[in-house]
């Protein structure tokens, strides 16, 4: 098929593309891909051109071919002679005779703008963060105090200075995000053991160590007590009647502990730095002497032993309480088990309202009165002098004993006789019987352990600290039990008497796995954080009776005074008077051990002990808590309320600060 030169100018003009406009010569004309629109065009051109061909000789496929592209042969004359339209073409549009520039090099308008978005982000994201930095660092300048959310954190700067790492430190201060490479994700059991620990004395000289002895030879005298002295020194029957009864967790890693054995294996240091050799290895009778160091606001009973490696002092195993006798089960012990209210029901007709038994309280500071009369007392109850533990009473005395018939243990022939009671563990508690007036006593129960374990949140574990005191509280009004309060972390819960479940008379409580906090059930117990990201775990494991082993006092907490009772006569009072925390302080940011997030420490300050666990509470509650709710059944929530956060220390209230420290209470003596 033969086409004239109008046909092609025609066809070309509806379909093809234009033509590249500037070509000199023919013989410079390169392979190109040229297309029409739905299909292909010919690819090449034959070089050199046969000499035959005229103007009106074009040869190409039929255009209609599906098959075929289309041929074009050009006159050297129209090459020469390029219409006007051709000539007005830009010169940068003629062919290139370089292979690679038919490569696209054009880039989308879409790319274009995201990449834009995309730096637009970055940099507003940059300058975020330089703004918020530099905003915080400056009111953080000018309003330090605005920072200091616990204890810890008034240390802030020398403890960021003790890391090594530069960029650590810059990461903490601008961040918050401190010792990011010491973090290791928590583990079903904490720390790793080394051998096992063979205890032996410091000085290696006596296997007898003085610990155990210390709790037995205290000052009191009981035979140069006045019968006025006897009353202020005496606990009430009923207090021991209503004692609790602790489940801990039955996966629990650290157990409870003698608080004497505690001290055998601290060193006391101010700032990280140990006191002189004579305050190296103090004892119950005379920790107090440690307040001559800054009234001892800021001296810290630190480990001798890398907590991680897991020393059997701390652990504590060996002081698990017994199991009752093969197949005899607690209620065959204790009685009967109650589970406690279960739904919001009316007040039963021996309950009373909090109002009725602590109303008079509130102006009880103008009375004196003393400690423990009941009104069902009949006469004064003589101690014997035997080692306490023991808990020795004669025959003769049982009708005048305060201690349940349950409990005693005789003497025949002048041998002691020890039976093994189920419940008893080899740590002592610490019973504190407080009375307020107008017929209403407190009986604190105090629970100490060498350890406590912080929960995990995402987990990372927070708010490890060596040492952890707990306590629990039973109020009775005329000698009748009314409520209990669970200490829970810095916090608690009150629970009326009725509502709480009991074995026999006696109150059940669930201690935590890891941080001992109390509840009054089993199960899992959220707190502070949504949707269970921090939470304690109880549940039924080893039964404790913290009245098989107790070293018993009353307090008067008017005057700040200590009194062994007629219970234990020879336990010492000297140690409840340490101002001082009772671990170690929280490990600097350069220690492998510590990290911080989100102000979250994962090793915080030892605590403080029961001296500052507001012994002369009004409510059934602690002072510093506004509202004081004392629940009536064991349902609803128990979250705790309270602002304070798992990474962080037990903080001195203000109140005893003043009242137990006075107003120099920042000064320091001469070491």
């Amino acid at each position: 098929m033969r086409l004239s030169t109008v046909d092609l100018q025609q066809y070309h003009a509806s379909q093809a593309p234009v033509l590249p406009p500037l070509i000199p010569t023919l013989s410079t004309l390169s392979t190109t891909n040229l297309s029409l629109p739905g299909r292909p065009v010919a690819t090449s051109i034959n070089y050199p051109l046969p000499h035959d061909i005229t103007s009106t000789s074009l040869a190409a496929p039929a255009p209609t071919d599906p098959d075929c592209g289309i041929f074009v042969v050009v006159t050297q004359e129209e090459f020469a002679a390029p219409s006007s339209t051709t000539q007005e073409q830009s010169a940068s549009s003629a062919p290139n005779t370089d292979l690679s520039s038919s490569v696209p090099t054009d880039v989308s308008p879409g790319v274009e703008q995201m990449k834009a978005i995309k730096t637009k982000a970055a940099i507003g994201l940059l300058s975020t963060l330089i703004g918020y930095v530099s905003l915080n660092s400056l009111y953080k300048s000018l309003n330090p105090e605005a920072f200091i959310w616990c204890e810890e954190d008034r240390d802030e700067a020398k403890w960021i200075a003790t890391s090594k790492s530069w960029l650590d430190r810059k990461a903490c201060r601008w961040l918050g995000i401190c010792g990011a490479a010491h973090v290791k994700f928590a583990r079903p059991t904490f720390g790793r053991r080394t051998a096992p620990n063979t205890q032996q004395p410091l000085d290696g000289s006596t296997t007898d160590w003085d610990w155990q002895n210390t709790w037995f030879e205290g000052k009191g005298r009981p035979q140069d007590w006045t019968d006025d002295e006897r009353l202020l020194r005496e606990v009430p029957d009923y207090v021991m009647e209503y004692a609790p009864l602790v489940h801990l967790f039955s996966g629990e890693q650290f157990w409870p502990c003698d608080l004497a054995e505690h001290l055998y294996h601290i060193t006391p240091t101010l700032n990280y730095t140990p006191l002189p050799l004579q305050w190296q290895n103090p004892t119950l009778h005379d920790l107090n002497g440690l307040n001559k160091f800054g009234r001892g606001r800021h001296i810290f009973l630190t480990s001798k032993d890398n907590v991680e490696e897991l020393p059997d002092w701390l652990v504590g195993e060996k002081n698990i309480p017994n199991p009752p006798p093969e197949g005899e089960p607690w209620e065959a012990i204790y009685g009967t088990r109650s589970g406690g209210r279960t739904s919001p029901d009316r007040l039963e007709d021996e309950d009373h309202t909090e109002e009725e038994w602590n109303k008079d309280i509130l102006d009880s500071s103008h009375n004196t009165v003393t400690v423990g009369a009941s009104p069902s007392d009949q006469g004064l109850l003589v101690p014997i002098e035997t080692l306490e533990g023991d808990e020795l009473v004669s025959e003769n005395d049982y009708r005048h004993a305060s201690i349940p018939t349950n409990l005693r243990r005789r003497r025949r022939r002048g041998v002691q006789t020890k039976d093994i009671r189920g419940g008893r563990s080899g740590a002592p508690a610490v019973l504190i019987a407080v009375d307020k007036g107008h017929g209403i006593v407190d009986a604190f129960w105090f629970f100490f352990y060498s350890f406590n374990l912080g929960n995990v949140v995402l987990n990372i574990r927070f708010g490890n600290h060596v040492g952890d005191w707990e306590h629990t509280v039973v109020r009775f009004h005329h000698g009748v039990p009314k409520a209990v309060y669970f200490s829970e972390h810095n916090f608690g819960s009150a629970y009326s008497y009725a509502a709480v479940e009991k074995l026999g008379k006696r109150p059940v409580i669930y201690s935590a796995t890891g941080t001992h906090a109390m509840y009054a059930t089993p199960g899992i117990h959220s707190y502070i954080l949504p949707w269970g990201l921090l939470h304690d775990e109880t549940d039924r494991g080893p039964l404790w009776d913290p009245a098989l082993n107790v070293h018993a006092y009353t307090y008067d907490h008017l005057n700040n005074a200590l009194r062994s009772s007629q219970l234990t006569p020879k336990a010492p009072t000297e140690w409840f008077h340490f101002n001082g925390h009772w671990g170690d302080k929280f490990y600097p940011l350069g220690d492998p051990r510590q990290y911080r997030f989100a102000g979250q420490y994962h090793y915080v300050n030892g605590p403080l002990g029961p001296k500052f666990k507001s012994l002369g509470r009004t409510h059934i509650c602690p002072d510093e808590v506004a509202t004081c709710e004392v629940k009536n059944w064991l349902g609803g929530s128990n979250r705790i309320l309270r602002g304070k956060g798992p990474g962080q220390g037990e903080v001195m209230s203000a109140e005893d600060e003043r009242r137990f420290l006075g107003n120099d209470a920042g000064s320091f003596d001469d070491v």
